[in-house]
């Protein structure tokens, strides 16, 4: 493999998966929808621009027609719940990713959801069922079905990763990471959070990126890959390490805020399969 192009490439995700892929013998084509970012200066990477709702006729010949493509753009986020995901992002998405292969394209590796799983507890194989129980999770669930069986008249490579909670530098205001360092660098003495009790699957944002651009460049790597940690961990300890990581005494304020109800109170991600294709790399 000499070339791989990466679709939303300026946001939280894909930035460190320039990153990763700065390291590694590949040419790199990066797309953002807007203008070209001021992150791409002295990278080793080609950036270019356009709206994946209405892209270019040629938009693979613009994304140097890549041996492979990591595509992480999708819009609309981090609200889960929006009409959007389902009635506007599903279709569009669609609809470029069917060009991309119809103009070529022989290997696919896309951004899935730990949300796909729905509400089901405990730990979460690639095996278990998608039950998808909000928007987000209908409308990637169902990009993943409708490229299944586009496989069935196209021959393409198909990688679907499935994301669980990463968190690191450069992730939107809104989270619990971006809020939490807010409120230490603004020297508040409190940080007001939820109960914490419930159980994630946590892994940080440089950890994923390096595993989403080894496995794309992996020639025999499953069809469904949680992108996870497999170690679960309470939000409540998740952010008392980080306080203990920044050496501060800020006072957890426990129960400010109500549990979510779109998501279970306890999984997290079987991270075998993610481990033994990694040994391959």
């Amino acid at each position: 493999m000499t070339s791989i192009a990466v679709t939303g490439a300026s946001g939280f995700i894909g930035r460190h998966v320039l990153a990763a892929l700065a390291s590694m013998d590949v040419d790199v084509v990066a797309h953002a929808r807007a203008a070209r970012p001021a992150l791409a200066a002295g990278k080793r990477w080609r950036w270019v621009c356009f709206d994946l709702a209405q892209p270019p006729a040629d938009a693979y010949e613009r994304l140097g027609r890549p041996d492979a493509v990591i595509h992480l753009a999708w819009h609309g986020l981090p609200n889960y719940l929006a009409p959007h995901h389902v009635e506007t992002e599903l279709p569009a998405q669609e609809a470029f990713l069917r060009g991309l292969l119809a103009a070529g394209l022989r290997r696919l590796a896309v951004a899935g959801t730990c949300f796909e799983y729905g509400m089901q507890s405990g730990c979460l194989s690639e095996d278990a069922e998608a039950q998808p129980s909000n928007a987000y999770g209908f409308a990637k669930d169902g990009l993943r079905r409708r490229l299944e069986a586009l496989r069935e008249t196209a021959a393409f490579d198909l990688r679907w990763l499935r994301l669980f909670y990463l968190y690191g530098d450069g992730q939107s205001k809104t989270s619990l990471y971006s809020q939490f360092q807010a409120a230490m660098a603004r020297g508040d003495t409190t940080f007001d959070m939820s109960g914490g009790e419930q159980v994630r699957d946590f892994m940080k944002v440089e950890d994923a990126a390096a595993a989403i651009a080894a496995v794309a460049r992996l020639p025999d790597a499953p069809r469904l890959l949680n992108i996870c940690s497999g170690v679960p961990v309470s939000v409540r300890d998740l952010v008392r390490r980080w306080r203990a990581e920044a050496g501060s005494n800020i006072v957890l304020n426990l129960g400010a805020f109500p549990y979510p109800t779109y998501e279970p109170f306890a999984f997290w991600g079987d991270s075998r399969r993610l481990t033994e294709c990694l040994k391959r790399d």
